[in-house]
């Protein structure tokens, strides 16, 4: 995980700012752990990761700790869980595509998992 992500904050994103291309994407993903690169259906980059826990409850509770991070970021991830698993998906709906702040909160989040 990058040091200098960790110390970043994500920066309010209104729109009219180019997402990443694959190269700038690949550069960054170096930079994080365990996050893949996906496209959707509308050709729109993503960051994707599955998280195993021992049951639902550690899974619930890390599901909390990341809407807290979203939350400081102001900047929200889709998220499924259930039993012993949690995924997230995050891109920059504004710019359809992956910035910086997008590799910025996948750093937080595996903070939490590394404490």
């Amino acid at each position: 995980m990058s040091e200098d992500l960790l110390k970043k904050k994500c920066l309010p994103c209104e729109g009219g700012v180019i997402p990443f291309d694959i190269s700038e994407i690949h550069k960054y993903q170096k930079k994080v752990d365990g996050w893949e690169i996906k496209e959707d259906e509308n050709k729109i980059f993503f960051l994707h990761k599955k998280f195993k826990f021992e049951n639902f409850i550690k899974s619930q509770n890390f599901i909390n700790e990341v809407g807290k991070i979203s939350e400081e970021e102001g900047h929200h991830p889709d998220i499924s869980f259930g039993w012993g698993y949690a995924e997230i998906k995050i891109t920059t709906h504004a710019i359809k595509g992956i910035s910086e702040n997008d590799f910025i909160l996948a750093a937080k989040i595996d903070r939490v998992t590394n404490v």
